[in-house]
Formats: C-alpha cells, structure tokens, sequence
C-alpha cells in the first residue's frame, strides 16, 4: 500500500475527527437543557434581526423583551404569524433587487431554488452565518459519523453526486445554484483529493452525458464511500453502467473520454486533465465481465464502505431495488430529513432513519397531525413532542424564515437527552412527492387548466395519483366530448405535462434524468365523480363532509379510480 496514501487518509481521519468531537460535545451539552437551548437560539436570530425591515413590522424588540423562555416564545407567537413560503415572498424579491436588512441583515451569500406550490419556483436565502453555523458544523459532524460508524471510509475515493454549484445570478447579481453543490465546491482543501471528478461534471447538461462522466471517472477508482441523496441516482447510474461498461474499460485503458457524448468543451478539459492511460485497472474491469456478465457495484468497488442515502418514505421502493448491489460488508448511512428551506439535524448512526434536531441552531416549533385543519392549532415546544406521535414541523432560522411550516409530516422516534429525533413521513397540504419533484396539486390543476385552453379539450372531472411502483403519475380525465380517443387523450397529457415542466423546477429535473417516467393516461366513465362519491359514501365516508384531492398518493382510492376506466 502507496505510504503517502496512508499518511493522506490518516490525515483526513484525524481532522474529521476533531472537528467532529467538538461538534458532538456542543450538541451533547445543548441536548440536556433543550428549553435553554431554544430560548438562546431564538434569541440570537431574532437580536440579529431586530433592525431589518421584517424585524421592525413584527416587534423584534418587543419580543426580545420578555423575560425568560415560556414569555419569549407566547411573545414571538404573539407578534409574528406562520407562514409559508408566499408570505415570504414579497421579501425576498426585494432581497433578489438588491435590497439589504429586509429579512436578515446584510444581503444573502447565495439563494438556493426549489420547486413552490404555484408556477413561481421558491428562492431561499442561505445567508453567511446560517451557512457556517448549520451547513458547515452539520458536515463535520456527518463525516464524523461515517467514521465512528466504518473507520476506513475515506480510505479510498468518494463518490459524491450534487447538483449545479451556480446555477444563475438574482437580478442584484447574487448567486443561485445547489446548496449540496455549493457545499461540496467549499470543502477543505484536504478532502479535494477523495472526490474522482472535479465539480464541472455536474454542469454537464445531457443526463446520459453526465452520468457516463460519472461514471468513467468513478469506476476506475476504488469507491469506499458514495453519498446521494435519492436511491433513484443509483439505479441511474447502474443502467448507464449495464449500458456502456465496454466504452468505460475502452476510455480507461486509453486515458480518454468518449467522444460520443456531447460535453461542453471546456468542462470535457477539467475532466481530461485527471485521466491518463490506466491498462491495469481496464484489465481487471474486463476480468470482472467475463467472470460474471453483469458487473455490479459489489464486484467494482469491492471495499464500499458506506452508501449515504435516503432510504425511508418513497425512496424505499428504488432503495430496494439497488441495495443488493453493493457489498454486504458495506453500511447504508440515512441521509435524513432536510430540505431546501432548512437543515433541521444530521443522522449520527447507520442503519436508522433518525435524525437527530439541532435545537442549538435552529428554532422548532410543532402541530400534531390532528390538528393540520384548525384555524387556531395548538403548538408544541420541542420538549413537548411524544414518541411515535406525527407533527407538522415549523422552523425558524437565521436566514430569514420565521414561524416557516415545512409542509412535511414528520413522527418522532426518540430523543437524544432532551432533542428529539424524528424521520420524514410524507409532504401535507396538496402536495405529492414520489422522486423529489414536489409536485403541488395547485400546479397540476393550473396545468389541466392550461391543456385546456390549448388542446380546446374541456374536462368534466380529472384526478392524478403518484404511482410510486412504475415511479410515475397517471392521469384521469372524464372528458366533456365523450368521443375523444385514447390518441387525443395523451396528448392531452403531452401538453399538460409540458405546463408541469414550466410550473415546476424540479419536476423537469426529475424527468429530464428519466429519475421520474412519463406519466399515464386514461380516461374515465361518463358520471365518474359521481360514482366515486357513492362508493366512499357506501365505505362510510360522511356525505357532508366529503371532499376529494386532485392529486394524491393513496393506493385504495386510486384502485376506485381503476375501476371506472373505459
């Protein structure tokens, strides 16, 4: 073994190490006091934006004011409303203008960008000190688990697949882009040598393109650790394997890069000057197909350590189909629950979905799932959540969303001392998720709406359901015109999936990969509503109460919907 790889690994360990100690041991001593950790986290954001233009219409001072926890907190409710991310927006696009002090003080580092509920994708600030204080000392203490939980996981190389770094500029010049490309882009110098690609890969347009990049690079090294969020990338990157494995062993050999892709000149240079002729590793990769025709990750990077991943909610059905692959010596590492608006805590153990909050960071506030309708719902402290009780989670941070509902259902699991540890469920209020495309019933109803006015087709009814199994959404329609065919009613779908693609950011991403399969058409019986309602009501739902959402995930009332195809 290479003793300056040794000296290199044994470095990176150490550093990781003692960031991380120092991570645990602050996070350890917060968890034992969590009031006293809330009522200091939500003082400091609050006293940093008291002067900001939102601090002054919601009473900062006013708040800060009261004295002690349980007053700060009934203050903070008082003054300042739940929002969502519509509230918020007025106040950020004076942030995206140039504006400074409008939700924080100062002007955002970057924004990163999300799909919404309407046609408008969500901006969110990342401010400097929400990106220090969060992102950074949360990576620590990732990479510090990884350890702790395989000791030689960056023995070898990293596979890491982000999104764009920069993406594109707000109208004043900032930045926006990926906040896990950006992470990844800002990483120590010392930990630059584990990743096989340089970041420009991620700029490469095409999706086949840029997996094969990927890949050639990847599989010429020896992967002790991969870290992506959706299992889905992983089946991607299979197929892209089973597909052009030969063109891989061909370029590794030579030292090239295939010319058969089309790959931005200058990014095609970046990854060029990492490569050079490697005839040993072809030859083993050679060895590896002919002992077994189709070569999988366990039989190419035998020495996987640890495989970071989502593997709860929706992403369990693409977890199961790709877990097998790898060795059996290697752990899967939950990537947790986080989301673009926030980083709420880190997942500190393998082979559990708990993600333990970070109370010292950022400010929690909870409404159990039964009271998701209320006008006046109750709210609960971080100490008063219970275990295997689901809440909807309400954050604020300190780069500028206050009292912000993160529209997700999450179920508690447990506690480190006083902070509790939870797992995603699923998204609430109208909005549907199978690969990460957060597909909001508004949007699919405006798209209806959309192939409407262009198709000149009207619908007397429509309803769309999450197939999770095929990894796509299939689409009902009960036209006004009884005669339209099968034939016209996918274009119907053509169209509105084209509106889909404008409404929502990460919809297109998602199909543009093929990560989401193009949606199914069919069309319904005459009076298909009207029987659908019939049969609840016959099951025992209340007729005055009844109601029905045009986009859901629910298998038994799609199997209702089966049954009145024509």
């Amino acid at each position: 073994m290479d003793e300056q790889r040794v000296k290199g690994w044994w470095f990176i360990r150490l550093a990781l190490t003692i960031a991380g100690k120092k991570g645990i041991w602050e996070l350890t001593r917060a968890s034992k006091h969590a009031l006293k950790a809330q009522e200091a986290t939500l003082r400091s954001v609050l006293t940093a934006a008291q002067d900001t233009v939102y601090g002054k219409e919601h009473h900062f001072k006013e708040i800060l004011a009261a004295r002690g926890a349980e007053a700060l907190f009934a203050q903070y409710r008082k003054w300042v409303p739940l929002n969502d991310y519509e509230d918020l927006r007025p106040y950020i696009e004076r942030h995206k203008q140039g504006e400074p002090d409008v939700l924080f003080p100062g002007k955002p580092k970057m924004y990163a960008t999300t799909s919404g509920t309407t046609k408008e994708p969500k901006w969110i600030p990342v401010t400097e000190r929400y990106y220090q204080e969060v992102y950074k000392v949360m990576n620590q203490l990732w990479f510090y688990g990884l350890i702790m939980n395989k000791p030689k996981v960056f023995y070898g190389k990293t596979l890491s697949i982000v999104g764009k770094a920069i993406e594109g500029a707000a109208p004043d010049g900032t930045l926006y882009g990926s906040i896990s490309g950006i992470s990844q882009r800002d990483i120590p110098k010392f930990m630059e040598v584990l990743h096989p690609s340089p970041a420009e890969v991620f700029h490469i347009a095409d999706y086949k393109a840029r997996y094969y990049a990927i890949m050639r690079m990847a599989i010429e090294q020896d992967i002790t650790l991969i870290i992506t969020a959706n299992p889905s990338t992983l089946i991607e990157m299979q197929n892209n394997a089973n597909a052009y494995y030969d063109a891989y062993v061909q370029d590794i050999e030579k030292g090239t890069l295939s010319r058969r892709f089309t790959i931005r000149e200058d990014i095609r240079a970046a990854l060029e000057a990492r490569i050079k002729p490697n005839p040993e590793r072809a030859a083993e990769l050679r060895d590896l197909k002919a002992r077994y025709g189709q070569v999988l990750p366990k039989h190419y990077w035998p020495h996987m350590q640890v495989v970071n991943v989502w593997f709860c909610g929706n992403t369990k059905i693409f977890f199961e189909k790709i877990k097998d692959s790898f060795p059996e010596t290697c752990v899967f590492h939950e990537m947790g629950y986080f989301a673009t608006e926030c980083r709420p805590g880190i997942v500190l153990k393998s082979n559990t979905p708990d993600t333990v909050i970070f109370g010292h960071k950022v400010f929690f506030e909870f409404i159990h799932e039964t009271e998701l309708e209320s006008e006046n719902p109750r709210i609960y402290r971080m100490d008063e959540v219970k275990p295997g009780e689901r809440y909807c989670m309400i954050v604020t941070t300190s780069a500028g969303l206050y009292r912000y509902n993160m529209n997700d259902l999450v179920e508690i699991t447990g506690f480190l001392h006083e902070f509790p540890t939870l797992k995603l469920i699923q998204k609430v209020n109208g909005t549907v998720n199978i690969t990460g495309e957060k597909l909001h019933e508004r949007q699919f109803v405006e798209a209806v709406h959309a192939a409407e006015q262009e198709t000149g087709n009207r619908v007397a009814f429509f309803i769309g359901f999450a197939d999770t199994s095929k990894v796509r959404y299939r689409f009902y329609y009960e036209f006004v015109n009884a005669d339209i065919t099968q034939e016209k009613a996918e274009n119907f779908t053509r169209v509105l999936e084209g509106y889909l693609k404008q409404y929502n950011i990460e919809y297109e991403a998602k199909r543009s990969t093929n990560r989401l399969h193009a949606p199914e058409t069919a069309v319904l019986v005459r009076g298909s509503f009207e029987k659908f309602k019939s049969t609840c009501i016959d099951l025992g739902y209340r007729d005055g109460q009844f109601k029905v959402n045009l986009l859901m995930q629910d298998e038994k009332r799609h199997a209702m919907f089966k049954e009145l195809v024509k």
